[in-house]
């Protein structure tokens, strides 16, 4: 019987390095592949020695290895879309359109040409086929602290059918432990954080490269001016550092927040009044249903407006095809236009959208 062919997405970290270990001790025909997304000479970018240790990795196993370069579609998919949203004055998330459009877009097309029956990753999520649905559904996994079903909700039926998470039983901890025993030299290497392209740029710094600043004023709720913004692409709601307002006159000592960007006046107003950044409320376009159906008109489940976030319950209301109100039963902190929020039934993810 001809083994079942899985391509692992080899990053260069430990997680990805143990799910083909694992997927190789299962009986699959096994194959490595790094994913080049950015351009390497961009002195940031860790390209280099991520590739070495992924192939590292996959010599120690003794499966082939290969480097798919996605730079040109990464740009046009997840760059500029990015670039367009910060201008237009959203912060959106380029790492859950990675997911959909490269690592699960054409990567996982790429992978069917060399007669793949599957591509895997090293994300902690679960996939379950639920019997009375017929339908793929995607889980939250045993390790609930690096739970990353958030960045997946955006995954298609198909993509799901397609796809293993060998890590979907394991925890962080055991999954260095098993790299250890594994022999391999990233055992201990840090996990990446961030948007991978800004690496450990400020947010604002990196996208002064790409956009042009349009100065403005910076005023409190009583239209006070209290200083200059350099363009309000260059700040999302909730941010508290870099405002350069920290020693205005008459008022007391307390950090300022980001509550409103006006771009009708082009004027960023702030307040040290956190309460201001408390919403019940919000819209999500952009919706995937990544259980496959859409749950009902109306619907109760639990939400997350960020990564890393607790569960919050809410109501969601379908107001047209790619639609969707959200009502939270309780207050939710610096809701973001541009970044996503996704809906949880238990440990099912049903998907989510883009907030307005």
């Amino acid at each position: 019987m001809t083994k079942r062919r899985v391509i692992v997405g080899l990053s260069g970290g430990v997680d990805s390095s143990v799910s083909a270990k694992l997927l190789l001790d299962q009986g699959y025909e096994t194959i490595g592949v790094f994913l080049k997304n950015w351009d390497e000479k961009d002195k940031n970018c860790m390209a280099a020695e991520d590739v070495a240790d992924a192939r590292n990795v996959a010599a120690k196993l003794n499966i082939p290895f290969y480097v798919f370069d996605f730079s040109q579609e990464y740009r046009k998919h997840v760059f500029q879309y990015f670039l367009e949203e910060n201008k237009a004055g959203r912060t959106p998330n380029p790492d859950i359109l990675c997911n959909k459009f490269i690592k699960f877009g054409v990567f996982l097309e790429q992978t069917k040409k060399l007669g793949a029956d599957f591509i895997a990753t090293g994300h902690y999520a679960r996939k379950v086929f639920n019997e009375n649905t017929e339908q793929f559904e995607l889980h939250i996994p045993v390790d609930k602290n690096k739970d990353q079903t958030y960045f997946l909700h955006a995954l298609t039926q198909q993509q799901l059918e397609k796809s293993l998470f060998p890590l979907a039983k394991f925890t962080k901890p055991e999954v260095r432990k098993l790299a250890k025993e594994y022999g391999f030299k990233n055992a201990e290497k840090k996990d990446s954080t961030g948007i991978c392209f800004i690496g450990k740029r400020p947010y604002s710094e990196f996208l002064q490269q790409y956009l042009a600043k349009k100065p403005g004023e910076i005023i409190t709720q009583k239209r006070q001016i209290i200083g200059k913004h350099i363009g309000l692409s260059f700040y999302t709601i909730g941010q508290r550092k870099e405002l350069g307002v920290g020693g205005v006159k008459d008022y007391r000592d307390a950090p300022w927040f980001v509550v409103e960007k006006r771009f009708k006046t082009n004027e960023l107003m702030v307040s040290q009044d956190e309460n201001l950044l408390l919403s019940t409320f919000l819209l999500a376009t952009n919706l995937t249903w990544t259980c496959g159906r859409i749950p009902k008109e109306k619907f109760f489940c639990e939400a997350r407006i960020r990564y890393r976030q607790g569960s919050q319950s809410c109501a969601v209301k379908q107001i047209s095809s790619d639609e969707v109100e959200v009502k939270f039963k309780t207050p939710q902190r610096a809701v973001t236009p541009g970044q996503s929020v996704v809906f949880y039934q238990g440990a099912v993810c049903l998907g989510g959208g883009v907030i307005k």
